[in-house]
């Protein structure tokens, strides 16, 4: 678990960077200057590995607590997810704020995906676990059943030792839903493709949802999945919503090559992890 959230963090950290201004004119080849800020992205996998050190499993009323009472707005949390995690931290139970999400749809945005990759590394070898653990996490913050399909395939491509297309037909095997399915159908096909083709195809996280960012992030996962720098330079490469396409990825490759698979640089130049976390 320690090796994926350090392939999260420092691939959201290494993915917000290319959003600063004063960072425009960077190629995703380059090593932006440091130090290298995380995002909110880490700041909600630190507290899904906390629960489960603690616990040794999701409870969610548990993580919910834990969200609301550790969420730092500067840390570029979406509008939606500010609103919920701000009621939660006023007394309104999670359950009812996450189904009241975009008229009682609940969110199929990203955000279950990208903090979850640590709770795939947690239950590595049993990707059964991993994809009902991944589905209680996701659901504190995103009750539609494609946010909740997108953390399930995250956690899966986490668990599992499988590779290239075995590692799709894993993740298909549990992922629930339909448009995080075909996205997910549609990666297993385009192990050829460059970068730009499979972010065209896949999207790469510009919506902001799980349809639209999950089958990209396992592409350059699958694609990648012996070279971190790599994996992260590729979700950088593709655009849109970068910092959360290079944590899912980061998490997910970080479990193959482990911590070593890092550049040492990139740990040392990433802000470091709360002092909560230890």
């Amino acid at each position: 678990m320690d090796a994926a959230l350090a392939g999260l963090s420092v691939g959201d950290a290494f993915g917000d960077q290319f959003f600063l201004a004063a960072n425009r004119g960077l190629s995703p080849d380059d090593e932006p200057p440091g130090p290298w800020e995380w995002s909110d992205d880490t700041e909600l996998a630190c507290s899904v590995a906390d629960v489960l050190r603690r616990l040794g499993r999701i409870d969610q009323d548990e993580l919910a607590a834990m969200f609301a009472a550790r969420f730092d707005p500067g840390r570029r949390y979406g509008a939606g997810a500010l609103e919920l995690l701000e009621q939660v931290r006023a007394g309104v139970p999670w359950r009812q704020a996450s189904a009241a999400q975009f008229g009682g749809r609940g969110s199929h945005g990203n955000g279950g995906a990208m903090r979850v990759a640590p709770l795939g590394a947690y239950y590595f070898g049993n990707p059964a676990r991993a994809a009902a653990e991944a589905a209680a996490q996701a659901e504190v913050t995103h009750a539609n059943i494609e946010g909740i399909a997108g953390a399930v395939a995250v956690a899966v491509a986490a668990s599992t030792p499988q590779t290239g297309r075995a590692l799709f037909d894993a993740v298909l095997d549990l992922t629930p839903g339909t448009y995080v399915r075909k996205g997910l159908r549609r990666a297993r096909t385009l192990s050829g493709s460059t970068i730009e083709q499979a972010a065209a195809v896949l999207g790469s996280g510009s919506r902001i949802s799980a349809q639209d960012t999950v089958p990209f992030a396992l592409w350059a996962a699958a694609r990648y999945h012996r070279d971190y720098p790599a994996a992260i330079r590729a979700c950088v490469r593709a655009g849109g919503d970068m910092d959360t396409t290079a944590a899912i990825t980061g998490g997910i490759v970080a479990t193959q090559t482990g911590p070593e698979g890092i550049p040492s640089t990139w740990l040392l130049t990433r802000e470091p992890l709360p002092a909560w976390i230890g």
